[in-house]
Formats: structure tokens, sequence, C-alpha cells
């Protein structure tokens, strides 16, 4: 990560154009204050891409795309990338461009719809700021989850060393949080797992910590798999992956964690299996997910909102007995053990 470049995200309501003549916001005054300015737009989603090209074409350093109001998208349609119903555009400028020409370019280009503001960023070590907001999280009676740079109050806690980065999973999200409870209080020693959408590998790599003989990690994204073998390497974890050079027979065997896209998945059955991904993808793909988990097995499901549970409940149930699920902050976390 470029630390001179600020990581952001912004969310707010809409504010109405106007011109820049505050000097704190001016363009020209910020060279000699500030690094960086953003120019907030919001927009209806299908007008979202023009202000994004023009924003692009207009000398932004960075656009991002972000909720104007409280319109979560939980599950959309695989394949598909929709926008919230109103967007905040946003782009990252240098001190130095003159957004009031930029502004006028979004007002041509909305019309009365047209809704922006600027804001002025200060120039700071933005990996530091990134991460100061990440504490470490404890999960059942000795599991930590630890940002580098700190430490846990309990010395004979079991510490995984996790930075968020550019894939899901620091335990910070109900659906993860949900996970690594239920491994910090049930996982048995020398279980083997599967950790099916990996994200950041934080589940695999927190049963490896808790005494797992061997861990799949798996995930259909090149980000999450490169994020799984970089967190490895930050836990002292040796890993393998049909991604990288070593890929000889002796290492794959030997390494405790493999890391991979479904196509190369060895045919295998484990003794538990995890999946923290979309209800409805956990739904879709039952029969490949229940044939990845031995007789006697167990499961864990998240990913599920409350309102899904019946769902999911009814493609698994005819092989597997759960437990009472758990809910977290409207999310719930679905356990069972393998009967046919």
């Amino acid at each position: 990560m470029n630390s001179n470049r600020p990581v952001y995200s912004v969310h707010g309501a809409t504010h109405c154009c106007r011109p820049i003549e505050d000097p704190r916001v001016n363009p020209t005054y910020m060279t000699a204050q500030l690094s960086w300015l953003q120019l907030i737009v919001s927009a209806r989603s299908d007008r979202a891409s023009e202000v994004e090209s023009l924003l692009e074409e207009s000398g932004a350093l960075a656009v991002s795309l972000s909720d104007a109001a409280d319109d979560p998208l939980y599950e959309p349609p695989l394949g598909t990338l929709p926008l919230w119903p109103q967007t905040l555009i946003t782009g990252l400028f240098d001190a130095s461009a003159n957004l009031t020409a930029v502004m006028a370019g979004v007002t041509q280009t909305l019309g009365e719809q047209a809704s922006c503001r600027v804001q002025s960023v200060a120039d700071q070590d933005w990996e530091r700021v990134w991460l100061e907001d990440f504490r470490p999280l404890s999960f059942g009676t000795k599991l930590w989850v630890c940002p580098q740079g700190w430490e846990v109050p309990d010395p004979g806690a079991i510490v995984l060393r996790m930075d968020p980065g550019l894939a899901f999973g620091t335990g910070t999200h109900p659906t993860t949080a949900l996970c690594l409870t239920w491994l910090g209080v049930s996982l048995l020693p020398d279980t083997t797992v599967i950790d099916y959408g990996c994200g950041s590998g934080i589940l695999g790599l927190a049963a490896l910590r808790l005494g797992a003989a061997r861990v799949w990690a798996v995930d259909n994204d090149p980000q999450a798999l490169w994020a799984t073998l970089d967190n490895a390497a930050r836990n002292d974890i040796v890993a393998c992956s049909p991604t990288t050079a070593q890929t000889e027979q002796a290492v794959i065997q030997d390494a405790p964690l493999w890391v991979g896209p479904p196509e190369c998945l060895p045919v295998l059955q484990v003794d538990l299996l995890l999946v923290n991904i979309l209800a409805r993808t956990i739904v879709e793909m039952a029969p490949r997910l229940i044939a990845l988990v031995r007789m006697g097995g167990g499961i864990v499901l998240s990913g599920i909102l409350v309102d899904q549970a019946s769902d999911v409940l009814e493609a698994y149930r005819p092989w597997f007995d759960f437990d009472p699920p758990t809910v977290q902050e409207g999310w719930i976390r679905l356990t069972g053990i393998r009967r046919a």
C-alpha cells in the first residue's frame, strides 16, 4: 500500500452544489496547506457511471462508490454488480486541481439533479490511520485476532495476526465473528477443515492456530487467495497453492494449509466444513458442499440473514442434524453434524 495516498470511504447525506468560496476548501489555498481534495457527488445509480467517468477524465487520482443513504445490498444476483439507489461518487484530487470546473461539468451532466460538495483531506500516514480503527478482538475462551503492532492482554492466548486488506475477513463483521466464536469454543484438535469462500483466510488460519491438522482454503477470487497466502506467511504458517510455483507433491503433502480455487480442490471429505458466503450461494451449492463433509463430520454455515435461515435449513436438513441457531446483529450461524 502506498502510505502517502489516502484510503478512504465516504458516507452521509447529499449536499447541494455550491461554488468554492470558503478559503479552507479553495484549491489555490489548499495547495500550500493540504495535500488532497475530495469531490463528493450524489447521483442515482443509473447516472453513477457517467459521473465516475467524468471525475476520471477530470484528473481524479481515485474514484470510489458508496451508499448515499441506508440501502444495503446484501445479496445481489450472481454475476451482477448493482449500485445503491442513491450512490455517492467520490473523486480524490490533488490540491491544485480546479474543482470549480469539475463541479461545473457535474452540473452540466446531471442538470437539476446535481448534488455535490468538496472536502479537504489532510496528508498523513494513511495506512496507520486506516488501521487505528482495528483493535485486538477475543473469540471464545482463548482465540484473539490481533492487528500488527498490538498486544493482547492474555499471555496464554492463541493469537492470529490479521490486518485489514483487500479480501473480506478481519473478525469485525458479525458473520465472521460468529464463526470465530464457534471455533474458539468448539473446534477439536487434529481436525481436517475446508474453509470454503476463505476471503482473507481468517477462519482457516484460526482453525490451524487452534489445533486443526490440515486446512484447505478455497476461493474463486484471486485476491482472496493472495491475501490468504500473505496472512499465512504473516503468522508463520506453511502454505502451498496450485497457483504458485510450490506444487511439488512433497510440499503439498507436508504443508498444513492448502490455498486454491474450487476447480483445483482435491477430491476429499473432511471433519469440518466452514462456509461464510452469501445465503443464496450456500443454497445453490448445497450438493457440492454436502459432499465435502464426511459422515459424522460437522458444518458451520454463516453469511445468512435471519429471514434466510429457513431456505438454508431446507437445503441441508436431509443430510444434517442442526443445533439451535445463534444470532448476532441480524445474522445467523447454523451448525450441524452430517448423518446421511
